[in-house]
Formats: C-alpha cells, structure tokens, sequence
C-alpha cells in the first residue's frame, strides 16, 4: 500500500473549443485545488424510529482554484481571457479532464473523467509587493464521462461502454 501524491491527480482545462479541444495542464502558479463534492441530502425521521435517516440525492462538486498569475500560461491567459471579458452562461462553459494518473495506465492512456463546466472568476489582485493572484471555481455541470486520457498526446478517448 502506497500513499498517493497530489502530483498522480492531475486536471486538464480546454482551452480550445469543443469542436477542437486543446487541453492545458492546470498546474503552474497553482498550489491547492480539490474537488469539493457538496452532497446533497434530504433528512427524515420515520415516525417509527428514533434516529433520522440521511440519503444522498445528489452532488454539485466544485473546485476552488487560487493561482499566481503566470502569464504565457495557456491555463492563466483562458481564465484570465474570461475575467476581462466579464463571461457568463455560455461564454463560461468548457470542459476539464480529471486524470488519475496514479492508477495503471491503459492501452490510451490514464482512467480519466471528462466533465462540462462552468468557470466562475472570484477575486483577482493581491497585497502590494507580492505576486498577482487570482481565484476561481471550477463549476462542474452535470455527470462525467468516463474514459482514458494520454498526458501525451492531450487527448481523451471515452469509454466504449459510457
């Protein structure tokens, strides 16, 4: 059993379009992101019992993103491109790739999740003297599509069975 690295989870944001998906690392400038699940759950007590029953129905997960501004990054420069242009609805969607490269590598590549999603600009600027920040949300919309990525090539291949 081996501890796994936040190194072996990796996130690809298109920064293309989804006609011509170009996939950039989300990485540089970026020291914490994590996917917050954010279940949603509905609460009863049947009139029998004592104690109440949680159910899962559903998740809305985001992930929160504070990045040094990098720029030439192609992930700073599309997020940055979306601060200055103020988008929303349409103008804000793209599609990331969740790439789990600390699982066994198949025959295209990593066991990889591609998910629609919305990004949401939260702050930008910073403290005098220190490097310009800015933070955003990554909004998942909907269910992920299962499949393998090839860190190489920038490529996802969705799983014949999805």
């Amino acid at each position: 059993m081996a501890k796994v690295k936040r190194s072996l989870f990796k996130t690809f944001l298109n920064v293309g379009t989804p006609e011509t998906p170009d996939y950039a690392l989300l990485g540089d400038g970026v020291t914490n992101a994590e996917i917050q699940y954010n279940p949603q759950t509905s609460e009863e007590t049947y009139i029998h019992e004592d104690s109440g029953t949680t159910e899962i129905e559903s998740y809305r997960p985001t992930m929160p993103v504070e990045m040094s501004c990098v720029s030439g990054d192609d992930v700073f420069d599309f997020i940055d491109g979306l601060r200055q242009s103020r988008a929303v609805l349409d103008a804000a969607k793209t599609d990331i790739v969740n790439v789990w490269i600390y699982e066994d590598e198949g025959v295209a590549g990593y066991p990889a999740e591609q998910q629609e999603v919305s990004i949401q600009i939260d702050t930008f600027g910073g403290a005098g003297g220190e490097t310009n920040k800015i933070n955003f949300t990554i909004n998942f919309l909907g269910d992920p599509v299962a499949g393998e990525f090839d860190v190489d090539s920038g490529t996802f291949t969705e799983d014949s069975g999805s």
